[in-house]
């Protein structure tokens, strides 16, 4: 045990040399002139948008629509984890109400392989779009009445940009 007390600020030592904070410029410098910059989805005309009723009453689904536009010329492709493509089985929205607190998740959580298999793609058709339906309350425990605002967190896995949030009431 004390032997513990010299190794383990060593090793913290030895990974805050390698941190980018403790590099010289010039190793900044020649990293940025090897960098390839890969397009973002919506660059590539491949973007989404959601859309909800305004106002959900008790007994009611609560339908978000998610849509993904292709304004490209070519054919384009995204993954379908962790959007409406597929079962409700990961946490890809923010849903807070308008005190600022997030309404829990209850659904399943998918562990996935990476990176994933081409079965996982979706094809978009050049000037197309694909709208999938997902009822909410199978996975967020929306209960008291309140007006909520829904954000898409998942753009780094499927690569579908949302812009914009939309916001709903629930009514009792």
């Amino acid at each position: 045990m004390k032997n513990m007390k010299f190794i383990l600020p060593a090793a913290l030592l030895a990974l805050a040399s390698c941190s980018p904070a403790t590099r010289s410029a010039d190793d900044n410098v020649a990293k940025t002139d090897t960098v390839t910059t890969v397009p973002s989805a919506e660059e590539k005309g491949l973007f989404a948008k959601m859309t909800i009723k305004d106002t959900i009453k008790t007994g009611e689904p609560l339908q978000l629509k998610f849509t993904v536009y292709n304004n490209a010329d070519s054919v384009q492709q995204f993954c379908k984890w962790h959007t409406p493509f597929e079962p409700l089985i990961s946490k890809y929205l923010d849903i807070k109400d308008e005190n600022g607190e997030e309404v829990n998740y209850k659904g399943a959580m998918a562990k996935r392989i990476m990176p994933p298999p081409a079965s996982s793609y979706q094809k978009l058709n050049p000037k197309d779009s694909l709208s999938a339906d997902v009822d909410l309350f199978k996975g967020y425990n929306i209960t008291k009445p309140a007006r909520y605002t829904i954000v898409y967190n998942s753009q780094n896995m499927s690569g579908l940009i949302v812009k914009d949030s939309v916001t709903f009431v629930y009514a009792k």
